[in-house]
């Protein structure tokens, strides 16, 4: 791999990694030769993803430590335990993230409340925890999540789209202060992507998909996971305060031409 684009030697947090894009992006990064922390809800998931990097050939180490980004105690008990292990926290991947699909008069001010939590105040709490240590050691990278739901809108997930908005035009505020402080700070709205979370949600799984295809309106967590490699590394210098939107093949409508 070219030099630009390595994260080797570095250490990363990547919050919502018991599966799906953050997990993929976890054995990615240790591939590399990242230390990584995996982490989630859910100490016996993550022990599965970390497990499996330590058994494996990666040249990276991997920690699993249970957070709920909801809350500010476990975010900040999350940093300090990564320092505390590795010495300290180059990239910071706030993934983790939850919703589910109804019209909006049936979702409740609790369900609205609950994946705002999540979605927004999670990545609050992940930048800010990790942003006091990065500006402390001499910088690193924040790459928050969040979705074409975010940039264009969502029928069925209102409240998602909606907590995801504010993530992209969190990471734009953001990045413009950080930057004094040689911390780059960038955003990745996927599209549809073959997540176990939408396998239960709809029904599509990556069993089919071809990530070289080009003509195709779903991606695997793989191609989710190259992008983010990018932008926490140097090849992605002048990237600062931007949202990658990563969703495929255009739909057109048609114009009439023949």
């Amino acid at each position: 791999m070219l030099e630009q684009f390595s994260v080797d030697g570095r250490t990363a947090i990547i919050t919502g990694s018991s599966q799906g894009i953050g997990a993929v992006t976890a054995k990615r990064f240790a591939d590399d030769g990242a230390n990584v922390v995996v982490t989630s809800r859910s100490q016996e998931k993550i022990d599965v993803v970390a497990d499996e990097i330590n058994g494996s050939d990666a040249d990276g180490r991997a920690i699993a430590i249970e957070c709920d980004v909801r809350d500010r105690d476990s975010v900040e008990a999350l940093v300090e335990a990564t320092v505390e292990e590795f010495g300290g926290l180059d990239c910071m991947i706030n993934n983790a993230g939850a919703s589910f699909m109804a019209s909006f008069d049936d979702i409740s001010e609790n369900g609205w409340k609950t994946i705002v939590d999540i979605n927004l105040h999670g990545t609050f709490h992940g930048a800010q925890a990790a942003g006091a240590v990065m500006k402390e050691n001499g910088g690193g990278t924040i790459i928050n999540l969040a979705s074409v739901a975010g940039t264009q809108g969502s029928r069925y997930m209102p409240h998602y789209g909606a907590a995801k908005a504010a993530v992209v035009n969190f990471t734009r505020s953001l990045s413009a202060e950080y930057a004094d402080h040689d911390i780059r700070v960038n955003c990745l709205a996927p599209g549809l992507v073959a997540t176990p979370g939408v396998a239960s949600q709809m029904g599509i799984t990556a069993d089919d998909i071809d990530r070289l295809e080009v003509g195709k309106d779903i991606g695997v967590p793989e191609e989710m996971a190259d992008i983010l490699q990018f932008l926490a590394s140097d090849a992605s210098s002048y990237m600062v305060g931007e949202t990658v939107v990563a969703k495929g093949t255009p739909r057109l409508e048609d114009s009439g031409m023949e």
